[in-house]
C-alpha cells in the first residue's frame, strides 16, 4: 500500500500501480472472452519437473473513491443494482473500462455517480484482491469535493447518496453489505 499525488498526467502514479501486476505468460491461450471478462489457460511447470495447467480470469481494473467534502463529509453510495437481491454500501467506482488512466476513470466515475468533483487527488492504494485474477482496484482519496453537476447514472443503476463522518465510515467498514472490502480493512485498523 502506498500514497502519492495523482493527476491526469502523472505518469509515475500510473506506474506505481502497475509495478506489482501479476503476468499471464505470453504462451497462455484465451481460451473465453465474454463482454467483461476473459479466461487465459497455460501449462505450467511445477517444482518437482511435472506439469499442470494454470488460469487466470482477466477484467477491466475497478477505481473507488474515498470522496471528502469541502466540509469534511465523506461521500457513500446506498445502490441497488438489478443483479443484487438487497441495496449495498459503495464508495463512488466501477470498472474502468474506459481505456483512460485510473486516475481519469476515477474523476469520470465520482462526477457519473454523485456530481462531484474535486481538484485534489491522492491514490491510496492499488491492490490485486484475487491472485487467479488479473485486474486490481485502485483506490484514490479526493479531498474538497464541490457539487457541480447532477449525477448521470447508468441504466443498471440506482444510488442514494449518503454523507457520513469518519466514525460513520469506520463503523459502517463492519457491516456486510458495504461492497469495499480492502479499503474495511484499511478502516478497521483505525479503531
Amino acid at each position: 500500500m502506498f500514497c502519492m499525488n495523482a493527476t491526469d498526467d502523472s505518469e509515475a502514479s500510473d506506474a506505481k500501480t502497475q509495478e506489482t501486476r501479476s503476468v499471464i505468460p505470453p504462451e497462455a491461450k484465451r481460451v473465453f472472452k465474454g463482454v467483461i471478462f476473459e479466461i487465459w489457460q497455460w501449462e505450467q511447470k511445477l517444482y518437482d519437473g511435472s506439469t499442470t495447467t494454470f488460469e487466470k480470469l482477466r477484467r477491466p481494473d475497478t477505481v473507488e473513491v474515498l470522496a471528502v467534502t469541502e466540509d469534511g463529509k465523506i461521500i457513500m453510495e446506498e445502490q441497488e443494482q438489478p443483479v443484487r437481491r438487497q441495496k449495498f454500501f459503495s464508495l463512488p467506482g466501477g470498472r474502468a473500462d474506459g481505456g483512460a488512466t485510473p486516475i481519469k476513470e476515477a474523476k469520470r466515475e465520482l462526477l457519473e455517480e454523485t456530481g462531484y468533483a474535486s481538484a485534489d487527488w491522492e491514490l491510496l492504494a492499488s491492490v490485486e484482491p484475487f491472485m487467479d485474477n488479473d485486474y486490481r482496484v485502485h483506490y484514490f482519496i479526493a479531498r474538497g469535493a464541490k457539487k457541480v453537476a447532477e449525477p448521470t447514472l447508468d441504466a443498471g443503476e440506482k444510488i442514494t447518496l449518503k454523507l457520513l463522518v469518519l466514525d460513520e465510515l469506520i463503523n459502517l467498514a463492519e457491516n456486510p453489505l458495504f461492497r469495499s472490502g480492502e479499503l474495511a480493512r484499511m478502516l478497521l485498523v483505525l479503531r
